[in-house]
């Protein structure tokens, strides 16, 4: 028994060598990224009704179903700060009650037709979205017209929505990440919370909900989308049959119903850090990291008029540049902060584009006790960011990161519909989606070391969490910057400091 024991154990001490030489192969063999795959995106059919509804169609046969979206180019930035929420309430209602069917009958028909039907805001645009299959289009354009155009805003409905939205609110202000980007909508990026505050929400009325609709969906500022196992002769029938009837309401626009907070005007800045704050969350499980910095001169699109739009020349070295730092698992901050330290679970950044602006993040969460040191590391990888430029070594594998996952999203319908939705958002030409590879392909490490230098300093660390337990070691990693404390019992967001 002892021989055969000897033995076995030589035989498992041959395999574990095999394996740590074969792993060390492996690592010293890393296989090199593929080319970059193109994408060719179907010609977009474009007609317009004569009441100014644009209808879009991009016709794939691969898969029978279809994906139907009516975008309104307006969203929370149609709001009023203290009507926060209106938007998103507003489209969100829609599929709660017509004229002629409850929330529950528009959900068992589309359920019926094995569809889904979903409707929101952002802060661009609001949507009412349905997806189902090919056959079944006919029926689900009848539903979709009854949402858009004959919605009811019952005050049951209100309320109940009024009383979700509050009861999320309480729950998500509890909790770090979500804090500190709702002071972030405020305190840096001289906004508001899209999806509305305490008191906002509790100010909105049926009245409120009613102008914002009549105002703000109108046709000429809306586009019908089909994308799938459609022609664009039977969607433009469709759409004719259904929406042609559809007319703007002339209402006079007050003023004060677009009362907006005064955009930050930005001079370039030399230090990377502008402000440093803590939101004073007792008892947190986590702290909640952040760098915040709005780039007011750099949006989405450049505009010749207001339907009439090109891509902001940064947008792909910016897009490129937030690949590097924080888009996914293989990004630099995700690296620094969780694969080499250990001190969170994931970590990255990312824009909020508008047509004219952006706000950019980079966020994480991590233990109260190594908050101060994750800002200190968040910080010193935006600083290389600005100072040195990516190696192509780095560099491409990045940019396949950028078009994999855009080449990934318009293979469904629903993404493809969600493309053609972006580029009319920013009123830019549909023409654009097939360039937007070769555009990422084409930027360079100097063009993403100029944007970073030029945009990314001058932002604020936002820390939510258990002050006093990194009170100290702030103290010490942060000597000379002066430091905002807010409790976070009792916030209002009126009363930040800017």
């Amino acid at each position: 028994m002892r021989a055969l024991g000897l033995k076995i154990t030589k035989i498992i001490s041959a395999l574990c060598i095999l394996h740590f030489a074969f792993f060390v192969v492996t690592k010293a063999q890393e296989p090199t990224p593929g080319p970059p795959k193109s994408v060719k995106i179907p010609a977009v059919k474009v007609k317009k009704l004569a009441n100014g509804l644009t209808v879009a169609v991009v016709e794939r046969k691969n898969v029978p179903l279809v994906t139907i979206s009516l975008l309104i180019r307006n969203g929370a930035d149609s709001e009023g700060v203290a009507k926060a929420g209106l938007a998103n309430m507003t489209a969100t209602l829609l599929t709660k009650g017509t004229k002629t069917r409850s929330a529950t009958q528009i959900a068992e028909q589309i359920e019926f037709l094995g569809g889904s039907i979903s409707s929101g805001a952002g802060w661009n645009s609001s949507s009412i979205d349905v997806s189902l299959a090919a056959d079944k289009v006919d029926q689900a354009m009848s539903i979709m017209a009854d949402v858009a155009l004959n919605s009811r805003f019952d005050q049951k409905e209100i309320d109940l929505l009024k009383t979700q939205i509050q009861d999320g609110l309480a729950y998500n202000l509890t909790q770090p990440g979500f804090l500190a980007n709702y002071v972030a909508s405020v305190y840096s990026f001289n906004e508001h919370p899209s999806g509305g505050t305490t008191d906002s929400i509790k100010a909105i009325t049926k009245a409120d909900i009613v102008r914002f609709k009549s105002v703000n969906y109108k046709p000429t500022d809306a586009v019908l989308i089909f994308t799938g196992d459609i022609s664009a002769v039977k969607a433009n029938a469709l759409a004719t049959r259904f929406f042609a009837a559809w007319k703007s309401t002339p209402v006079r626009v007050e003023k004060a119903t677009l009362e907006m907070r005064r955009p930050i005007v930005n001079a370039k800045s030399t230090d990377l850090l502008n402000r440093l704050v803590v939101i004073d969350l007792p008892n947190s499980g986590q702290a909640a990291v952040n760098y915040f910095k709005p780039i007011r001169s750099e949006g989405r699109a450049v505009c010749f008029d207001v339907m009439r739009c090109q891509t902001e020349e940064n947008f792909y070295p910016a897009s490129v540049m937030n690949s590097v730092l924080g888009g996914g698992y293989s990004s630099r901050l995700n690296q620094e902060i969780r694969i080499k330290r250990g001190l969170s679970y994931g970590a990255g950044s990312g824009f909020s584009w508008r047509k004219a602006s952006s706000n950019f993040g980079a966020r994480t969460q991590t233990k109260n006790e190594s908050a101060a040191e994750v800002a200190e590391l968040v910080l010193a990888e935006i600083r290389k960011m600005t100072e040195t430029a990516v190696s192509e070594k780095e560099l491409n594998p990045r940019k396949l990161v950028v078009t994999g996952d855009f080449g990934r999203d318009l293979e469904t319908t629903g993404g493809l519909a969600g493309a053609i939705s972006d580029v009319y958002s920013y009123s830019l030409s549909t023409d654009e989606l097939n360039s937007f590879m070769p555009s990422v392909q084409a930027v360079t490490a100097e063009q993403i070391r100029k944007f970073s230098s030029d945009f990314l300093k001058g932002g604020d660390i936002i820390i939510v969490g258990d002050y006093k337990v990194f009170k100290d070691d702030l103290a010490k990693r942060f000597p000379n910057v002066k430091l905002q404390v807010i409790k976070a019992e009792g916030l209002n967001l009126n009363n930040l400091a800017k």
